[in-house]
Formats: structure tokens, C-alpha cells, sequence
């Protein structure tokens, strides 16, 4: 039986329609991405196998090209549909943050930077810039990959902040392949960030740690700032 043939609210579009995203497994969600199945499968069903496949839709949405394009179903179109998406995603959360947001809970930089970098399967380290009312003024991705000593470089943070006049500093960085709990080299560059920033008078409110699976930790919550 096709997914045209069952109850209305029994199929993907119309029950998002009816009820809402949030009322939508996975497979649901990711059948209305697909919009059609394969011979002998419905779009429902072929998106179940491709979580299994993949072993959950983070682990989908964040797969390498190569992998990713050869999933039955999926592909280089599909592929560029995904990225289209994910980045539509980003720049709509980011818009907002623009309009006057104050960063203000731990959970709010928290879903920006997952937003940022949390899909990378590179390590990024991340500089968020505010004003006195902790509104964002900028954010820069400013160091690729091992966060330590060597590689991230605190007298470039601190010309940034100068540079855009800001009065406090978040500062991020993914883990991503594993949990977001800090190291001893990310404790160590934080209380030196922190002190460099505050010869210049520039508070660092917190470091944010992203893990996979939508997992990130709070150095500032967890009293390690």
C-alpha cells in the first residue's frame, strides 16, 4: 500500500500540516525530505532504513559526502538538497540572534553554535563578540583544528574584541566525534583567554564545548570559569 492510500493523518505532510513538525518521528520528518520511495518501499519506510543505516538522523545529516550519496535513495542531488537546508537553517537562527537577541543563557549560545558548528566533522574554534547588554556584535570561526596552547593564539582574540569595541566574549568549540566534556587543554587555554581578556577589560562569559548528537557542555554553568 502507498503512502497515498492510508488515513490522511496517518501521512507525513498532512499529519505535519494538522499537528504540527513536532508530532513527527524521524522517519516521518526525513520521508518529507525524501518526498518518494524506492521500488518496493515507501518514502516512510526507505527513511526508516536509511536511520538505521546511518544509526540516527545526526549521524545522517552530518555523514560525509561520499558516504552519504551512496545510501540507495539518496545521492548527489539529495546531498546538495541537505546542505541547502542545513544552511537555510543557520542563517534563519542567525537572523534572529541579529535582530537584538541578548545572549543571556548558556542554552541559547549553546543551540547557536550547534548551529554553527555542530554539524562539522572538523575541529573549529569560534569567537562570539557582544555589547555591554550582551547582544551579539560578531561571531568568527578563528582557529581549525586540536584545541591547545599551540593553535589558538589569545592576542588574535583579543585584537578582535578591540576591533569591534565589544564589552564581553563567548567562546566555543566542537568535539566532534566525541562527549563535550572539557579537557585539561581546554581548562588551560579558557583561564588564559580569560585573563588576556580582562587586561583589556573584556569579560569572557563562558565557553561553550559541542559534542555530536546535539550534546554540549557549559564551562561557565559547570563553575569551571
Amino acid at each position: 500500500m502507498g503512502i497515498k492510500e492510508w488515513h490522511p493523518f496517518d501521512q507525513p505532510r498532512e499529519k505535519l500540516i494538522a499537528f504540527g513538525a513536532s508530532s513527527l518521528s524521524d522517519a516521518e520528518l526525513l520521508a518529507i525530505f525524501l518526498r518518494v520511495g524506492v521500488k518496493g518501499k515507501s518514502a516512510v519506510t526507505l527513511a526508516q532504513d536509511l536511520l538505521d543505516e546511518f544509526g540516527d538522523l545526526h549521524s545522517l545529516l552530518t555523514a560525509e559526502q561520499s558516504y552519504f550519496c551512496q545510501a540507495k535513495g539518496l545521492g548527489v542531488a539529495k546531498y546538495a538538497q541537505l546542505r541547502a537546508v542545513l544552511e537555510m537553517s543557520r542563517r534563519h537562527f542567525e537572523s534572529g540572534l541579529k535582530k537584538g537577541d541578548t545572549m543571556n543563557a548558556p542554552e541559547l549560545s549553546a543551540q547557536y553554535f550547534m548551529q554553527q558548528i555542530g554539524h562539522s566533522q572538523r575541529e573549529q574554534f569560534g569567537l562570539m563578540l557582544l555589547d555591554q547588554q550582551h547582544q551579539m556584535i560578531a561571531f568568527e570561526i578563528v582557529f581549525w583544528g586540536t584545541v591547545n596552547q599551540a593553535s589558538v593564539h589569545p592576542r588574535e582574540l583579543v585584537k578582535l574584541a578591540l576591533k569591534h569595541n565589544a564589552a564581553a566574549a563567548i567562546i566555543t568549540h566542537n568535539h566532534p566525534s566525541g562527549k563535550p566534556h572539557p579537557s585539561q587543554a581546554d581548562r588551560s587555554i579558557t583561564a588564559t583567554i580569560k585573563e588576556a581578556f580582562a587586561l583589556v577589560e573584556v569579560r569572557l562569559l563562558d565557553h561553550i564545548i559541542v559534542g555530536d548528537h546535539g550534546r554540549w557542555h557549559s564551562m561557565a554553568q559547570a563553575g569551571e570559569i
